[in-house]
């Protein structure tokens, strides 16, 4: 699909300002939008929605289709009457630039309980009318989602595999007794997953309607603890008990010498293929009714996968291992025609993989920071960019723009600035501007870039499990300028 020529933001709602512990859909969401329309900026792209997994990560989420309930706006709970407003008052003085999601949770958690309850005893017949709509348009994945999350809960977020055997296994009758004993806690799952939902379809309609579009996020694969494995674990290399014998991961690359072991099952391409790819396809139906453009992380791994014995402690010792490619991708776009799709093929792109992505038509990435170790024929170099793809100062998983300048070698930086011409007091600037007057159809910046944060900013160091996910930005750290300059920027270089 062609792009059409413009420039955006990456930032993670989870970083935004508010009292609450974390950033979410409340009101300094809307007044982010009103800045990107004022930086002339048409894309907000985010990571993915779910509920955070293992290390506060989400692409480790316990569903590929739930949202957070850390981004439940509790002031609009208030507002519809199902909190009193003394209950959201005097909030614990939460880091206002590190997200303790222990906290935050602990904080937001019992308010959406006391909500929930507050709606069951005293809701209006017309809200209790679009929950039961909302329930019965998600039936598909919600029903077993509240029942997993409802069984997390009372094993105290104890793996699935370590429940009771007939719940495991998911016999009828266990199952149906568990809707019985737990159906208030059922409930609410179901009645926080409302609440998300709706905040969110007006937080994009807003932004829609200022002429902002939203990049979201699908992670290729899913966590090991989650309803998707639970519920249909014949998709899945998993043993008699429920346990991966093969996990995912990458070789040694950039970001690691040992490999990433992300340790997510792996698919059963063969028995997804037996139904047309249908679990695919509802997943993408269902992010295509959240966002309007979808990045599909990993996109190397739709051709071949690393698989790694879940033994493994790393992912040195792993074998590729051929996925389907381009029949799942026809086999989507028969049943969907084009989609507005950006693929990840950043890491160890082999000639298949980059011809596989032509031949669909989707964009592919280029990332700046990664340009300037080859010379001047490296293909993240913005003089060897074409059009369709997206262009990058940095991703979520690199260093800030300021903080990779600092540690990078002599030889290097004195490539970066020639290149540049830049003076290098101002590289961020210097960087987003080599993204913006690339030929590439969309270039995105992360804001830790256009604030020019060091280190202390970064969102993610790919290979770690903890200290991750967790930064957040106050207002204060806004000037004029920043807007000014980004407005400039792409008026200059038509990203209308």
């Amino acid at each position: 699909m062609k792009f059409k020529r413009s420039s955006g933001i990456l930032l993670h709602p989870t970083s935004l300002p508010g009292p609450h512990g974390c950033g979410d859909f409340g009101q300094d969401a809307f007044r982010f939008v009103d800045w990107l329309v004022e930086a002339k900026q048409s894309l907000w792209q985010m990571l993915p929605l779910g509920p955070t997994g293992m290390g506060n990560s989400p692409y480790m989420s316990p569903s590929a289709f739930a949202g957070s309930p850390l981004f439940v706006d509790l002031h609009e709970i208030v507002e519809r009457g199902w909190l009193d407003k003394k209950d959201i008052e005097s909030p614990p003085a939460f880091h206002p630039h590190k997200v303790d999601y222990a906290a935050a949770s602990s904080f937001r958690m019992p308010r959406l309980k006391k909500a929930a309850q507050n709606f069951c005893n005293h809701g209006l017949t017309a809200d209790k009318t679009e929950y039961e709509r909302f329930c019965e348009s998600h039936s598909s994945w919600l029903s077993d989602f509240a029942l997993f999350m409802a069984l997390y809960d009372e094993h105290a977020g104890a793996l699935w595999c370590n429940w009771d055997s007939d719940i495991v296994k998911r016999d009828r009758t266990a199952v149906k007794k568990v809707e019985t004993d737990l159906r208030e806690q059922i409930q609410f799952h179901k009645f926080v997953q409302w609440c998300f939902f709706r905040q969110w379809m007006s937080l994009k309609s807003y932004a829609n309607g200022k002429g902002v579009r939203i990049i979201g996020d699908i992670p290729i694969f899913v966590a090991h603890n989650s309803v998707d494995v639970w519920s249909s674990p014949d998709m899945f290399f998993l043993d008699e008990h429920g346990y991966p014998t093969v996990v995912a991961g990458v070789p040694p690359d950039y970001f690691s010498p040992t490999g990433q072991r992300w340790g997510n099952p792996l698919y059963r391409w063969d028995v997804m293929q037996q139904s047309g790819y249908q679990w695919w396809k509802e997943r993408l139906r269902h992010s295509f009714s959240l966002f309007d453009i979808v990045r599909i992380d990993h996109f190397r791994g739709f051709l071949a996968y690393w698989e790694v014995s879940a033994n493994e402690r790393t992912a040195e010792r792993g074998q590729w291992v051929k996925s389907p490619g381009e029949d799942l991708f026809e086999k989507v776009f028969d049943s969907f025609g084009s989609l507005p799709i950006v693929v990840e093929d950043l890491g160890i792109i082999t000639p298949d993989v980059t011809a596989l992505r032509e031949k669909l038509e989707l964009p592919g990435m280029k990332v700046l920071q990664f340009a300037f170790d080859d010379g001047l024929n490296h293909p993240n170099l913005p003089h060897n960019h074409g059009t369709r793809c997206m262009v990058y100062t940095g991703t979520h998983d690199n260093d800030t723009t300021v903080g990779w300048f600092r540690r990078i070698d002599s030889k290097m930086k004195k490539f970066v600035l020639e290149y540049a011409k830049s003076d290098g007091t101002s590289i961020q600037w210097d960087m987003i501007r080599l993204a913006s007057e690339s030929k590439a159809d969309t270039s995105i910046f992360p804001i830790q870039d256009v604030l020019g944060l060091g280190n202390e900013a970064r969102m993610n160091y790919p290979g770690t499990s903890t200290g991750n996910w967790e930064w957040r930005f106050t207002w204060d750290f806004f000037i004029e300028e920043h807007s000014a300059k980004l407005h400039s920027l792409t008026t200059a270089n038509r990203r209308n």
